[in-house]
C-alpha cells in the first residue's frame, strides 16, 4: 500500500524533479518505508512505499527490462502469483516477487486490457516511453483513490489532493456544483472534485493520454450486472457464496508483515474474523474501540465474537469528540467530507496500527446484500403511493406535527420522522430525500452571495441519473446499484482509505472482491432481502460463525453523537467557527439564517446536526486552504 504521484508534460518540456519530490513528500503517511522518483524528459513518476510484500525488493517507480514502461502503483493484486505464472509461460522474465512487476508485464502483453486480469484494489499510473502514452487505472469498486488535473499543457495525478496542491500550476478555484452536492451527500461525487480543474478517476475506469497524437480516452472496463440473474437455487447460492467468501479472505491474508482485523461486533466483521480464524493457522489479532456513550459502544458484542474464535483481542475506550482530531482529518481528506464515522474509523485505525500493518474489514456488505435500513424504508413506503401526493403530504405532515420534534437522529422519534417523511415524498425524489443530509430548501435559504450566479443542477438530478442508468429491473436493486456507483466509493471507501492510510495502515475488504459483487448482483433480491430481514443470505450462509446474540441485536453503525456534541462539548466551537469564520465572511452562508439554525438546534427544538456538521467541516477545510 502506497502513495503515487505523476506528471506528464503534453508539450514535451522536461519535468522538474523538485516538484515531484515536493508532491511526494505531501503523502509520506501513505508510505513511510521508502520513496522513489523517476523522470525522463516530459514524464516523471514518484512513489511512497508502505512495505507489505517482498520487503527487500519492490521499490518504485519500477520499469521493465529495457526501461520503456514505467509504473507507480498503489494497492494489492491478490491473484498476482497466478498472473506471474501465466506471463512466465509467455516468456516474460521477472526480477522481483512483488505484484507491481506483474502489472508492468501485463501492460506489455495486453496494453490497456491489462486491468481486466487484476483481482485487487489498485490505482496506478504507467508511462509508456516508446509510445508516449500515459495510462491511469483504478480498481473496479473504487477502493484506491486517484485524483488528477489536466490543463492542456500537462497532466498531473496523485493518490491524494494534498499532493496535487503542491504543484505550482494547480488551480484552487472552487467548484460550486461540487460544494452544492457535498452538502446533501456528505462527499463530493466523482468524477468531479471540490476544485473546478480537478477530476477523480471513477472506479473501474482507465484514462489514456496519447502525447504523440494528442488524444485522450476515458474507458469503463467493468460494471456490476444486476440484469444477468443466474438460475441457482437458494441453497446453491449459499454454498457458492461461502466458497467465494472463503477464497476472498484467504487471498487477502498474504502479507510479509503483521496482520489483523477490525471487529465491530456486527455481522459483517464477524464473518470476516470467523473465516480468518478457520483459515489461519494462528490466532487472529482483532481490534475494537468503544465509547462512553452506550448508544454507540459495541465492545460487549465484539468480545463475544473474540471469545468464540479465540482471537488475540484488544479494545479500548476512545474520545472522538477531541476537536483537534477533526482538524487533522480535514487536512488528510483534502476536500470537504463529512461522514462523521471518519472520526472513530481513524481512531480504530490508529489503535490497530500499534500492533499490525495490515487489517481486514467488513466494508461493502450492506450495499451488496441489501443491509441498509433505508432499503426497507424504500420498499414499504412505496405502498403509500396509491394516495395522491397532495393528500399524502398533508396527512403525513399532520402525523409529524403530533410527534415530539426530532432532536436526535438515533432516537425512536428520529426514525419515525424519517419514515413519515419518506412516505410523504414523491416516488422520484424519495431516495434523495432519505439519504440527503441537507435539503434543497435549506440550501437556498442559507446560501449567500457566493452562490448568487449558481445555476447548476440539483443533487437529486445526479442521483436520478445514476438510478435511471442502472441495469437492474427491481426498484430496490436500482437503488443498490446507485449506491455501488456513488455512496460506496464516494463515502465508505473514501473514508476507510484516507482514515487508515493516514495511520500508515493497509485495510483490505474481502466483500469488495469483484467476484463477490458479481455473485451478489446475480442473485434475486429475495435472497438478500427477505421480508423485513436484511442480508438474509449472509446470515444463513454463515450462521455457524455468527453468535445468536448478534443476530438478535439492532444494527448500530459506526456513528458519533453529533447532536449532543453541538449542544454541549462543541457548542462554543460551533458558534465561533461558523458565525465568525471564512464561510460567512466570504458570503457562502447568510449569517442571520445560520444563527437561527444553530439556536434552534442548541435549544433542542430540532435536530440540525448533519447540516451543521457539513457546514463546520467546509469551514475548517476553507480555513485550511490558506495553509497549503
Amino acid at each position: 500500500m502506497c502513495g503515487i504521484v505523476g506528471i506528464v508534460h503534453l508539450d514535451g518540456s522536461p519535468v522538474l524533479p523538485e516538484i515531484l519530490a515536493s508532491m511526494n513528500s505531501a503523502i509520506i503517511h501513505r508510505g513511510p518505508d521508502g520513496e522513489g522518483i523517476w523522470h525522463d524528459g516530459p514524464a516523471g513518476l514518484a512513489h511512497r512505499r508502505l512495505s507489505i510484500i517482498d520487503l527487500a525488493a519492490g521499490k518504485q517507480p519500477m520499469t521493465n527490462e529495457d526501461g520503456t514502461v514505467w509504473i507507480t502503483y498503489n494497492g494489492e493484486i491478490y491473484n498476482h502469483v497466478e498472473l506471474r505464472r501465466n506471463l512466465e509461460n509467455k516468456g516474460h522474465k521477472f526480477k522481483t516477487s512483488c505484484d507491481t512487476e506483474v502489472i508492468v508485464h501485463l501492460y506489455e502483453e495486453y496494453g490497456r486490457d491489462c486491468v481486466t486480469f487484476l483481482n485487487g484494489m489498485f490505482a496506478f499510473g504507467i508511462y509508456d516511453v516508446k509510445n508516449r502514452v500515459l495510462f491511469l487505472a483504478r480498481d473496479r469498486m473504487g477502493q484506491k483513490p486517484l485524483v488528477y488535473f489536466s490543463d492542456g499543457k500537462r497532466c498531473v495525478f496523485a493518490s491524494e489532493m494534498q499532493a496535487l496542491l503542491k504543484h505550482p500550476q494547480m488551480s484552487r478555484e472552487i467548484n460550486l456544483q461540487s460544494l452544492h452536492d457535498y452538502f446533501s451527500l456528505q462527499y463530493v461525487p466523482h468524477p468531479d472534485a471540490i476544485y473546478s480543474k480537478v477530476k477523480k478517476l471513477p472506479p473501474s475506469h482507465t484514462l489514456e493520454i496519447n502525447l504523440q497524437f494528442g488524444k485522450t480516452r476515458l474507458n469503463r472496463y467493468w460494471k456490476c450486472r444486476f440484469d444477468q440473474k443466474n438460475d441457482m437455487t437458494y441453497e446453491e447460492a449459499k454454498i457458492l457464496l461461502r466458497q467465494r467468501m472463503e477464497d476472498a479472505v484467504r487471498i487477502r491474508l498474504m502479507s510479509d508483515v503483521p496482520l489483523g482485523a477490525f471487529l465491530s461486533g456486527g455481522i459483517d466483521s464477524t464473518i470476516i474474523v470467523g473465516l480468518m480464524a478457520r483459515i489461519s493457522g494462528s490466532p487472529v489479532k482483532t481490534f475494537t474501540i468503544g465509547f462512553d456513550d452506550k448508544r454507540y459502544d459495541e465492545r460487549k458484542y465484539a468480545r463475544i465474537v473474540a471469545l468464540k474464535f479465540k482471537t488475540e483481542h484488544s479494545d479500548k475506550i476512545v474520545n472522538p469528540s477531541d476537536f483537534s482530531l477533526v482538524e487533522k482529518l480535514i487536512r488528510h481528506y483534502g476536500e470537504p467530507y463529512c461522514d462523521a464515522s471518519m472520526l472513530p474509523t481513524y481512531l480504530l485505525s490508529a489503535f490497530t496500527r500499534e500492533k499490525v500493518t495490515v487489517a481486514l474489514s467488513g466494508d461493502g456488505a450492506d450495499e451488496l446484500f441489501a443491509g441498509y435500513y433505508r432499503y426497507l424504508v424504500m420498499k414499504y413506503s412505496q405502498f403509500a403511493d396509491f394516495i395522491p401526493l397532495p393528500v399524502r403530504k398533508s396527512m403525513f405532515s399532520m402525523l409529524t406535527g403530533i410527534l415530539p420534534p426530532k432532536t436526535e437522529e438515533r432516537a425512536m422519534t428520529g426514525h419515525i420522522h424519517r419514515i413519515l417523511s419518506a412516505a410523504a415524498s414523491s416516488s422520484d425524489s424519495r431516495y434523495i430525500d432519505i439519504i440527503s443530509r441537507f435539503s434543497e430548501e435549506m440550501k437556498k435559504e442559507l446560501y449567500g452571495d457566493k452562490f448568487g450566479d449558481f445555476t447548476g443542477r440539483s443533487t437529486q438530478d445526479y442521483i436520478q441519473a445514476l438510478y435511471l442508468n442502472s441495469n437492474a429491473f427491481d426498484p430496490i436493486e436500482k437503488i443498490m446499484d446507485t449506491d455501488i456507483n456513488s455512496y460506496l466509493p464516494g463515502d465508505i471507501l473514501t473514508k476507510v482509505d484516507i482514515a487508515s492510510m493516514s495511520c500508515s495502515l493497509e485495510l483490505r475488504s474481502p466483500f469488495m472482491d469483484y467476484r463477490i459483487a458479481e455473485l451478489a448482483a446475480s442473485m434475486p433480491l429475495s435472497y438478500k432481502q427477505d421480508g423485513t430481514e436484511r442480508k438474509h443470505i449472509l446470515r444463513e450462509a454463515f450462521s455457524d460463525l455468527i453468535p445468536p446474540e448478534l443476530l438478535k441485536r439492532r444494527k448500530l453503525g459506526f456513528g458519533v453523537p453529533l447532536a449532543s456534541w453541538f449542544r454541549k462539548e462543541w457548542a462554543g466551537i460551533l458558534k465561533e467557527r461558523l458565525l465568525e469564520g471564512k464561510s460567512v465572511k466570504e458570503n457562502y452562508f447568510k449569517k442571520e439564517v445560520l444563527e437561527k439554525i444553530i439556536t434552534k438546534h442548541q435549544k433542542s427544538r430540532a435536530d440540525y446536526s448533519y447540516p451543521l456538521w457539513a457546514m463546520l467541516v467546509f469551514e475548517l477545510w476553507l480555513e485550511n486552504q490558506t495553509g497549503n
